[in-house]
């Protein structure tokens, strides 16, 4: 059976698909049954991150035109709700990840949200079997497509942190003095600029890394740190390396995340897998991901999170160390086990 694995989102680096893709890929590679063949539909610009050796389909801009032929594979994996690559109707099975449809929480107008909306519908009635990364984005997914009678299965992601390289990480911090971390892309919709508040009366200092995607919301966010005083404790680093990330969420305090839009928030399990605690935003799926072993900020407004600065902060930081309880709930989002539901999944479609 010949299975198409698509790639073509690792186009762009440093995101939360590209680090999917990635380790999905890798994982799906290593559990892969003896009669499966599977082959990567990925950007003919972009490295071939799973090995010389592996298949790779070349994927061309103008494929989103005239859209390949997939004839003669007999399931095709599209890795991305919005995804213009799927086959036209014949007898190559599909299956869709749907990630989030965080355009309906983004404040987007009413006609682009219905445009996305329709865009991902169309993919869901192409599909065979539909996936939903979290049990938050199968209800969204519920509430605003129509499924018919297809089943929407959740398999969560795994944890993009390898834990026999935890201990590889720095073994001195990259920043002078207790720290705050976060990561992710700079966009509006992680909602970063609330975190300066939260060094109002400590002396803690603000690690933020990640592509800006929004140049004037970057600027936003280093805005409120100067109003606040605080420019000299916010610190933007941009893009990092694995190895970087590793060492800041190794050396820091507390991890942050404070995201309005989240169809899983990888981040937040990188961080428990080092044992640290993580102070989370109770909205979309952030509440399921840290479960009980995170803690909660309840308010986004200014004056709540100067308050939470001053009295609570300290509090969870120094508080009872649950670090192998944070580890051990972080352990169940495997990418080994998401690898086996998804060839599970794929021999029930093509093996009724």
């Amino acid at each position: 059976m010949r299975v198409v694995f698509e790639t073509e989102r690792m186009k762009y680096s440093h995101t939360g698909l590209y680090f999917y893709c990635l380790n999905l890929g890798n994982a799906l590679l290593n559990s892969k049954p003896q009669d499966m063949q599977l082959s990567f539909y990925h950007n003919e610009r972009a490295e071939l991150v799973f090995g010389d050796d592996k298949k790779y389909i070349k994927q061309k801009s103008i494929d989103k035109f005239l859209k390949p032929s997939w004839k003669g594979y007999d399931l095709y994996h599209a890795n991305y709700q919005l995804s213009p690559y799927l086959p036209k109707k014949g007898k190559t099975k599909v299956v869709l990840t749907i990630h989030d449809l965080n355009f309906i929480a983004e404040g987007k107008t009413p006609a682009k949200i219905k445009k996305y909306l329709g865009k991902v519908q169309a993919n869901i009635d192409r599909a065979d079997a539909v996936v939903a990364i979290s049990n938050f984005v199968k209800e969204d997914v519920e509430k605003h497509c129509k499924l018919g009678n297809k089943k929407i299965e959740v398999i969560y992601n795994g944890s993009n942190i390898d834990p026999d390289k935890i201990n590889l990480a720095s073994q001195e911090s990259p920043i002078d003095g207790p720290f705050l971390f976060s990561i992710g892309t700079i966009a509006a919709k992680k909602n970063f600029h609330v975190l300066p508040y939260l060094l109002v009366n400590n002396n803690y200092k603000l690690v933020i890394s990640g592509i800006i995607q929004e140049e004037d919301y970057y600027q936003k966010i280093k805005s409120i740190a100067k109003s606040l005083g605080l420019e000299d404790r916010v610190i933007l680093t941009g893009p990092v390396s694995e190895e970087e990330k590793y060492s800041y969420l190794k050396h820091c305090s507390l991890f942050v995340f404070p995201s309005l839009a989240e169809g899983f928030g990888l981040p937040v399990i990188e961080a428990m897998s080092f044992g640290k605690k993580t102070l989370l935003s109770t909205y979309t799926s952030l509440p399921e991901i840290g479960g009980k072993e995170a803690f909660y900020l309840d308010s986004m407004d200014a004056e709540y999170l100067k308050d939470f600065a001053t009295n609570k902060l300290e509090k969870i930081i120094q508080g009872e160390d649950r670090s192998e309880e944070i580890k051990s709930w972080a352990g169940q989002f495997s990418w080994e086990t998401a690898a086996k539901a998804y060839w599970d999944l794929y021999q029930s479609i093509l093996c009724p």
